[in-house]
């Protein structure tokens, strides 16, 4: 008979020190931290940047943590600039990381809003511009979670079916 060890958690959505609007967490302390609970992995998602990551990916190699590279980015809203959506992003590879950055320099060279570095939904959509990404929903700052919070379940099932489609599999 063979044991199946219990799932362990891996936080996939953490603002550093680096996030500068919203992150207050250490980069050191929160790596020291994942691997005292046994967390197998760990994900630094700072908002519209990639400032912490080799200093998040030599801590988490040094402490036997996987390092998952990722960023919280905001989504120009067309409709009120005032009210963009966030997506988070992760890297599942080379062509990821790469692309990752791509996005966030298009946003800060071409897409700034009141300091804000926007991505279009639009660059998204082009060809191969999701590749070695995968998506999480913005939580409730997303598109999708603020149709839930208005009780707007249609609207959400769309956003949703909208992202799926951008990030198949």
């Amino acid at each position: 008979m063979t044991s199946s060890a219990a799932p362990a958690f891996v936080h996939l959505r953490l603002h550093s020190e680096f996030s500068i609007v919203d992150g207050i967490a250490r980069i050191d302390d929160a790596v020291a931290r994942a691997a005292k609970d046994g967390q197998p992995a760990l994900a630094l998602t700072d908002l519209a940047n990639l400032f912490g990551m080799v200093k998040f990916y030599k801590a988490a190699r040094g402490k036997g943590v996987k390092p998952v590279v990722g960023c919280d980015v905001w989504i120009e809203n067309p409709s009120d600039r005032d009210k963009p959506a966030r997506l988070l992003l992760l890297v599942k590879s080379r062509a990821g990381y790469g692309r990752l950055c791509e996005l966030l320099t298009q946003a800060y060279l071409t897409n700034k809003f009141r300091g804000r570095a926007e991505l279009k939904r639009e660059w998204l959509a082009l060809p191969g511009a999701t590749d070695g990404l995968i998506a999480l929903s913005g939580a409730m700052a997303g598109d999708v979670g603020q149709a839930l919070l208005n009780g707007n379940a249609d609207a959400a099932e769309k956003a949703a079916r909208g992202w799926a489609a951008l990030f198949p599999d």
